[in-house]
């Protein structure tokens, strides 16, 4: 069996979850709304009977159904200003005919000056609109692939592309209403609103709102019978979204990810999280690649290199919840812009936490703004308190992002980039060894031999970490599977490179560069 076809430990569900909270963020929700919706409409469809082929394919139809969103975001952004509060602003009424109107008039070119926003108004009524709805086909078929790059068939793709129809054939496409609407789609119509409403107002607002839509957005028969069991539907909701759970005791969604087929899942995560912002296209999988060749120069073991690639492909998912007018700003930000934007490091962090597998990859994506002087963020460490696959990122992050063009200056060349990398080491934000080991990787210094901190090699850095955190001779020869005496060799080498004497001088020189996962257990 090759290594990419053994077991990755996470489930597809799993992965599409975590993912779904960084939705919410873009939605201007709190996160699990959508995991809520789902055991809504999964709830609903129990109480009407719906055959079993509906109910699996509800949970992927639920969970990326406002993915597409992204794809959408400068568009929105463009005539609406902030675009999370335009979505989360948009819940609060039946999206059609007048209101419609009266709404994206209200939005329009939010933030701006009048005389813009008048500009913008005349175009919008000169185009009837059609742009918007453009902007909507293209949050449908962008879902739809996402969908089918993680291997999805089309009972779960078919209804993504109908996502913006309604009952009445108003929505998009034009004329698709009624039982053409596929069921699952229905359901999550109503869910998704249903639960906004009850987290406003409780049981009676989401019947009331429920009603409202009766026959216009909703299926009127899902709405007369969610309205007769909507006390059952919303009972005990806060524990049923236990999602891990939930998700472990549901036979059908059991889809175990090869390592291929995560690496596959976390690519499609990285590329529709790019979709944010133009400026940013192909960003997260150019880190990714720029990382792999930096941790094999570093020394870093096998297993570390892919937890730091996959780590690098998600860094950005928490760009989710900062709107694109910050994301594709011209000019300099505000303190509460600059606030804003240093969020999204602690959602990357928080959509990534679980389950534990996931969460080990969040642990490192989410150190992609910290800095060795403590001036970085969410949590402002400093020093040993990031490891070694933290200092990587962050230095491969920031001299990828200087050679890309921002909406604010346009993009530096290779050279000057490695210039300002080295400025940062000599300020002692960034780490001497990872910078040298990004701009070997990018061509900007001569590639040295694949070794770590202090020369050591990739097997001394296991043997190192291990005695940093407790294992004996004996013990290190068990878990690296060699002679005891090969583990003593190994020790004699380290302390003679490191010029270290005993057990705690040893300790301290990993601590200090970064080499100590707390992350990772130690199973003696």
């Amino acid at each position: 069996m090759s290594s990419g076809d053994r077991d990755s430990g996470l489930r597809l569900p799993e992965v599409v979850a975590a993912f779904s909270l960084a939705t919410d963020l873009g939605l201007g929700q709190p996160m699990e709304h959508v995991l809520r919706s789902w055991a809504i409409a999964t709830r609903l469809g129990e109480h009407m009977g719906i055959e079993d082929d509906i109910a699996a394919s509800l949970y992927y139809v639920s969970m990326l159904a406002w993915v597409g969103c992204v794809a959408d975001t400068p568009e929105v952004a463009a005539w609406f200003g902030d675009d999370i509060a335009f979505r989360r602003d948009s819940y609060a009424i039946d999206f059609a005919g007048l209101p419609r109107v009266k709404f994206a008039l209200g939005h329009l070119g939010e933030g701006s000056r009048p005389l813009h926003r008048l500009r913008l108004a005349g175009a919008l009524a000169k185009t009837g609109g059609k742009v918007i709805e453009r902007g909507l086909m293209a949050h449908c078929l962008t879902t739809s692939l996402m969908a089918e790059r993680l291997g999805l068939g089309d009972e779960v793709c078919g209804p993504l592309r109908q996502f913006f129809t309604r009952w009445d054939g108003s929505g998009v496409p034009d004329g698709v209403g009624g039982d053409d609407v596929a069921r699952s789609i229905r359901l999550f119509h109503l869910a998704d609103c249903a639960e906004v409403a009850h987290r406003h107002g409780g049981i009676d607002a989401a019947i009331e709102m429920a009603r409202s839509r009766r026959g216009t957005h909703f299926d009127p028969v899902i709405v007369d019978i969610f309205c007769t069991v909507a006390n059952d539907v919303f009972d005990g909701l806060k524990d049923a979204t236990d999602w891990e759970s939930m998700i472990a005791s549901d036979p059908r969604l059991q889809h175990r990810l090869t390592e291929s087929q995560l690496d596959v899942a976390l690519e499609a995560i990285a590329d529709f999280t790019d979709l944010r912002s133009r400026s940013r296209t192909g960003h997260s999988r150019a880190v990714a690649e720029l990382v792999s060749r930096a941790g094999e120069l570093s020394g870093l073991s096998a297993s570390d290199v892919v937890i730091l690639r996959r780590a690098a492909l998600v860094h950005d998912v928490g760009m989710h919840g900062i709107p694109a007018t910050i994301l594709e700003k011209p000019g300099p930000l505000t303190s509460i812009e600059s606030e804003r934007l240093r969020m999204h490091a602690y959602y990357t962090e928080r959509t990534l936490s679980r389950p534990p597998t996931l969460a080990k990859i969040g642990a490192v994506a989410s150190l992609v703004s910290e800095r060795l002087d403590g001036t970085g963020y969410h949590r402002g460490l400093s020093g040993s308190a990031i490891p070694m696959t933290g200092r990587i990122l962050a230095a491969a992050c920031a001299f990828q992002a200087m050679t890309e063009p921002r909406a604010y200056r346009p993009a530096r060349t290779p050279k000057d980039a490695a210039s300002e990398l080295r400025s940062e080491v000599r300020a002692g934000r960034l780490g001497p060894d990872a910078v040298d080991a990004v701009l070997s990787a990018a061509g900007q210094h001569r590639p040295k031999r694949a070794v770590g901190p202090g020369g050591l090699t990739p097997r001394e850095i296991e043997v190192l970490t291990l005695i940093a955190r407790g294992a004996s001779n004996k013990q290190v020869a068990r878990m690296l599977g060699i002679a005891a005496k090969t583990a003593g060799t190994h020790i004699e080498r380290i302390y003679s490179k490191i010029g270290a004497s005993t057990r705690s001088g040893a300790t301290l020189f990993a601590m200090q560069n970064g080499l100590l996962d707390a992350q990772t257990p130690l199973d003696l």
